[in-house]
């Protein structure tokens, strides 16, 4: 236990910041789940299963695994028109001259599942959630032309400032699974949940927010809440097994140092998720899964409302992001080509949740998580009778979002700087370490 704890504290400190990929969420959990396209709710594979389906830990075994991913985001928008000093924002924002373009985050994982008897398990997984990251240069990105004199704690001209945001989330989830009987199991986490968030150069908002000293530049705050991971899973037969699991929403404590961005006074839970998945066995050596998960993210107010709402940034369901609830598809195959390797291949789809009218497509520079198509490469070899080593490749294809740049002017005002896009796309590399005892 003490080395399970030690090892859940390692990761917690190491959780990075990460821009991923179904929306903020990850593809999936766990090194062996990526591989597959992020499939997992009726095929566990590892001890990272309770943080897909948690039913799924007791057909595990006693192991544990621990490993992490190295993500690199290529994002950034592009705004038409004709540059002037009264309009500088035409061009393009993704890192040439910005700071941002191509940046790497090392995302850890650790899992451990113990049998306490053939039909009960106790065990953790510890991952990140995913999060949000962008951060440009002094004048690497347009809102830093209208940031001038507008901080009312610094009476020096705030032109030029950095500007970006950092959420991190960060779960611990203890689980518990049990064989309800030869092809029934079921299992249930207790997602204990920890997110930092920094927002930073928002100067040209504050005239829209309800408290301005609430806003940007003020560190990193912090926010603990927990929610509930229900899971379950009947085998049909020898080859097909269905699964199924729901996500409470996450309850958090407030980002009471961004009151006055957040709706309701600094409030970002966790969405609520839920899932559908299958399994057949094709043939001996052929395993096929997919899932088909939702994300509610419109019911968060701060990711989901609107930002053109007439009210003030912070105020009850005020403005937000503007995103949509997100149906996710997940599909891949894992082939034993040896005695000692086993292959894998996904592909997974999710719509872009990210919505740009009015003061969408500004505010989403911030948050371009537009991905939509994934496809995933896999691998699992066998050291020895006990250990083994796997191995995940991800690449998400560019995606592209029109809107128009329709952003605060500094003066209390809004102006409407041309049409222009949001684009994202990203690689993933990832390793785990795999020991059964």
């Amino acid at each position: 236990m003490k080395k399970l704890l030690l090892a859940a504290a390692i990761s917690a400190v190491m959780c990075t910041p990460a821009f991923a990929t179904n929306g903020y969420a990850p593809v999936g959990v766990g090194q062996s789940a990526k591989g597959i396209g992020g499939a997992g709710i009726a095929y566990p594979q590892d001890s990272m299963a309770g943080g897909i389906n948690p039913a799924g830990m007791v057909h595990v075994g006693n192991r544990w695994d621990v490993g992490a991913e190295i993500f690199i985001p290529d994002r950034g928008f592009n705004v038409s028109g004709t540059p002037s000093p009264q309009n500088p924002v035409p061009g393009s924002w993704d890192g040439n001259g910005s700071g941002l373009g191509e940046t790497f985050f090392v995302i850890p994982e650790f899992g451990y599942n113990k049998m306490i008897s053939d039909d009960l398990s106790v065990g953790i997984s510890v991952f990140g959630n995913g999060g949000l990251n962008t951060s440009y240069d002094s004048f690497g990105h347009p809102f830093s032309f209208f940031a001038c004199g507008q901080d009312p704690q610094n009476p020096l001209p705030t032109c030029g400032t950095e500007v970006g945001i950092d959420l991190i989330q960060l779960y611990i989830a203890p689980t518990v699974s049990y064989k309800v009987n030869e092809r029934f199991s079921v299992g249930a986490s207790l997602n204990l949940i920890a997110q930092s968030f920094e927002a930073k150069g928002l100067y040209a908002f504050l005239p829209f927010s309800s408290d301005p000293t609430a806003f940007t530049n003020n560190n990193h705050d912090n926010s603990y809440g927990a929610s509930l991971r229900l899971g379950l899973m009947y085998e049909i037969n020898d080859r097909v097994t269905l699964g199924a699991t729901y996500q409470t929403k996450g309850w958090m404590t407030e980002f009471d140092d961004y009151a006055g961005l957040f709706a309701d006074g600094g409030d970002f839970d966790i969405p609520q998720n839920y899932g559908i998945g299958i399994a057949i066995k094709a043939t001996d050596k052929l395993d096929i899964a997919a899932d088909i998960m939702r994300i509610d993210y419109g019911s968060v107010n701060a990711i989901g409302n609107s930002p053109n709402i007439q009210l003030p940034f912070g105020a009850d369901d005020g403005p937000g992001f503007g995103w949509e609830d997100q149906t996710i598809f997940k599909i891949g195959a894992a082939y034993q080509y040896s005695n000692e390797l086993t292959l894998r291949a996904g592909y997974n789809y999710g719509e872009n949740p990210v919505q740009t009218e009015g003061l969408g497509f500004a505010l989403n520079t911030l948050a371009p998580g537009v991905s939509e198509h994934h496809l995933t490469l896999g691998f699992t070899y066998d050291l020895d009778a006990d250990s083994s080593i796997t191995g995940s490749y991800l690449h998400a294809f560019n995606s592209e979002v029109d809107g128009d740049f329709i952003v605060p002017d500094g003066q209390g005002g809004i102006a409407n700087l041309g049409s222009g896009n949001l684009e994202m796309s990203q690689n993933a590399f990832g390793i785990s370490y795999n020991k059964r005892f």
